[in-house]
């Protein structure tokens, strides 16, 4: 692997890739997954600089391969489901310690007419968003955190491998064991039960250059949660997305099956996603960390945040019932956001409060340049591009329009949904969270703009006519026999 602080170029690609005869490429669709294609070193170098072409149908269809109920702009049967550009990202560059070492870049996605970033690129929304600050001379730095469920499927017969989407075709979810049992948190014993599993992910996430911070047992039956380094925003939705390439290509090897869903088991806590978020000028000096103590601030809690903090908090929280569909995007994410699952459902805040949406970690129980935002209403089932693009541009925009933050913060030892909380609640169902998002005064259709609300709302759209159509095994259980 080369040297992280390396800068690969067009120019330095034929020595980069001298033993190579192969490189594999990928982008990110709506859904966060990776969809790509293995090519010849030859063909590489060919696109490396202007790109190839690449059918726009993975923004025409679903995480199944289902085109959209309703066909959406950019990519439908009246376009032929044409070509678009992917365009390889050479900062991208690390390789597959899994598959001997294969060259990897990320590429993103631009239309071949306007040459510009389709408006439903992951990457290319985040890039977006970040420029209105890179203009003014600012960058962001982000951090993310994942929870997930762990399983192990069974064989199905003697002579057939463990399969955990062939075990499902003949049993119930609820039979599918978990990796571990029980609620251990922070547990030193439990991750050598599968002791190799545990530090083969650690190890290789570093040498993928999507390095693990935090490593540890959550409290769940085969929990995991991993603290990724934190990171230039960009890089850091990246490695975020790769993370999860990781961890399913290493958990493949033992027969385990990650589960990055918001909430696998009902009566048990969900899988969060939560995402750190700070501004920092050209010398990476943190500017949501105030120079002096305000000693007589709007709220105590914002004592130690600077005036573009405040902000950009007030921005977060007016947009934060807007952006819903980006960061609960699926029908299971709305069933982590309940109460009394340490998971936050209203537009709430505060300093250090692990119950509120958005938490602010500041002085004094930090030092200034750590200030920064943790949001955390995202689950683990988000795309972190999208996340961390809403994030910024919802803050930014409370930083242009000098807004005021709209609610007090929570108190200690006050929760969600109490007499206190004066925020309103978050959307209880994705088809609430869509209504709300694709509505002609969103603030989403302010910040992100027409084409991309109305790209998202479609699939998500899409996803509600999925789930309306369903017959689910409660339904099953309570009406076969009774009605």
């Amino acid at each position: 692997m080369a040297p992280s602080n390396e800068i690969v170029t067009i120019e330095s690609l034929p020595e980069l890739l001298k033993d190579d005869t192969k490189v594999k490429l990928a982008g990110i669709d709506v859904d966060g997954m990776l969809r790509g294609k293995l090519v010849s070193k030859s063909k590489f170098l060919s696109v490396a600089k202007s790109g190839f072409g690449f059918c726009s149908v993975i923004f025409g269809w679903d995480m199944h391969d289902l085109t959209y109920i309703k066909e959406l702009k950019i990519s439908n049967a009246d376009n032929g489901y044409h070509d678009l550009i992917a365009i390889p990202d050479l900062s991208s560059f690390r390789r597959i310690p899994w598959e001997n070492n294969v060259p990897f870049f990320l590429v993103s996605f631009y239309d071949p007419d306007t040459q510009k970033p389709i408006c439903a690129c992951p990457r290319g929304l985040l890039k977006t968003a970040l420029e209105k600050l890179q203009t003014k001379g600012y960058g962001a730095m982000a951090g993310a955190e994942y929870e997930f469920y762990q399983f192990k499927a069974p064989a199905r017969s003697a002579e057939a491998t463990s399969s955990t989407a062939g075990y499902l075709q003949e049993n119930p979810p609820q039979a599918l064991p978990s990796l571990t049992e029980g609620m251990f948190g922070y547990s030193l014993t439990r991750t050598v039960h599968n002791n190799d599993y545990f530090y083969d992910i650690f190890e290789t996430c570093s040498q993928f250059k999507c390095d693990i911070e935090g490593w540890h047992t959550e409290s769940g039956p085969g929990v995991f949660e991993a603290a990724l380094e934190f990171g230039e925003i960009q890089q850091m939705a990246d490695r975020a997305s790769l993370f999860k390439y990781v961890v399913k290509s290493v958990a493949t090897k033992y027969g385990i099956t990650p589960c990055f869903m918001a909430k696998p088991k009902q009566g048990l806590p969900g899988n969060s996603g939560h995402m750190h978020v700070s501004i920092v000028d050209k010398e990476g000096k943190n500017l949501f960390a105030r120079e002096t103590k305000d000693e007589n601030p709007p709220y105590p809690d914002v004592a130690g945040l600077s005036d573009m903090g405040r902000h950009f908090l007030a921005g977060l929280l007016e947009g934060l019932p807007d952006v819903m569909p980006l960061l609960a995007p699926t029908v299971n994410s709305y069933k982590r956001l309940v109460e009394n699952f340490w998971a936050p459902v209203t537009v709430s805040w505060g300093l250090e409060h692990r119950a509120a949406s958005i938490r602010l970690i500041a002085p004094p129980t930090s030092k200034p340049g750590a200030t920064r935002f943790e949001v955390r209403v995202p689950g683990a089932d988000t795309n972190p591009s999208f996340v961390l693009a809403a994030i910024l541009a919802l803050g930014w925009r409370g930083v242009e329009k000098k807004l005021e933050i709209p609610v007090p913060p929570l108190g200690k030892g006050q929760d969600v949904g109490g007499s206190s909380d004066k925020g309103i609640r978050l959307a209880k169902s994705l088809r609430e969270a869509n209504d709300r998002f694709k509505r002609k005064e969103s603030v989403a259709r302010e910040v992100f703009g027409d084409d991309f609300v109305d790209h998202f709302s479609g699939t998500r759209d899409h996803e509600i006519r999925l789930w309306d159509e369903a017959v689910t095994d409660w339904e099953v259980k309570r009406y076969i026999e009774t009605v």
